[in-house]
């Protein structure tokens, strides 16, 4: 039962898989062009595993920008994981406390968005398939940011190749996936805009989180629509 769990969480995030290793390399070639040599690069990756947070960190230090500020704006975009670790906390409470530390430590955008759902259409979210489907993306991120930095290298700087739009485009199609959700164009409109607003008055990279709160405060106080039957729920994936 564990195996075929663990293979079955393997199998769902391959397309995942394909989608993020780009941004592995990304960040490794960024990591190099803003002084981190391969080996520290690929360290950052194996003990930090943000992503998107880790790309802001390294632009960060790359412009001799002081600690605490570095802290607090990878703090600001990783804000989120406390509201998706939040509400998979459900599905995952029969975990021992070692197993929900590796859980959370694993915890991606889409590893929440497949738990979530999986666990919303009443499918046993066991460890087996959450590290089958956690350990498919963490051991190829560490690798492709090997293959980045060396490769960043060769590149130079990675804007003049183009594969900087890659990470917005990433997140554009985790948002998409929740498109047939209650409220979904209010709530995502709402959050734009203040994000939006918030980054004009405030400043990166805390319009990120100050949108989100947005949403999700917008999202409590609308009521949902009801949902008769599983099918329906099954239509978020």
């Amino acid at each position: 039962m564990m195996r075929s769990d663990f293979i079955e969480g393997m199998r769902g995030s391959m397309p995942i898989l394909f989608s993020t290793m780009p941004f592995a390399a990304l960040f490794g070639a960024v990591a190099v062009a803003n002084g981190q040599t391969v080996a520290e690069a690929t360290l950052m990756s194996a003990s930090v595993f943000a992503g998107a947070s880790q790309l802001v960190g390294i632009e960060l230090f790359g412009h001799s920008v002081p600690l605490w500020v570095i802290v607090l704006s990878i703090l600001a975009v990783n804000f989120r994981h406390v509201l998706y670790s939040a509400a998979i906390a459900p599905f995952v409470s029969h975990f021992t406390l070692a197993q929900k530390a590796a859980s959370f430590f694993l915890l991606t955008d889409p590893q929440f968005a497949e738990t979530l759902t999986r666990g919303e259409t009443s499918r046993p979210v066991t460890f087996a398939w959450y590290m089958g489907f956690a350990m498919t993306i963490y051991i190829p991120w560490v690798a492709m940011t090997t293959v980045g930095g060396l490769l960043g290298r060769v590149m130079g700087e990675p804007a003049n190749w183009g594969i900087d739009v890659l990470l917005p485009i990433y997140f554009m199609g985790l948002v998409l996936g929740f498109r047939k959700r209650s409220n979904f164009l209010l709530i995502v409109a709402v959050s734009a805009v203040v994000s939006i607003a918030a980054q004009k008055l405030v400043g990166s990279p805390w319009h990120v989180s100050i949108g989100a709160i947005a949403g999700v405060v917008l999202a409590a106080l609308l009521p949902p629509k009801k949902t008769g039957n599983v099918a329906e729920k099954e239509a978020v994936r």
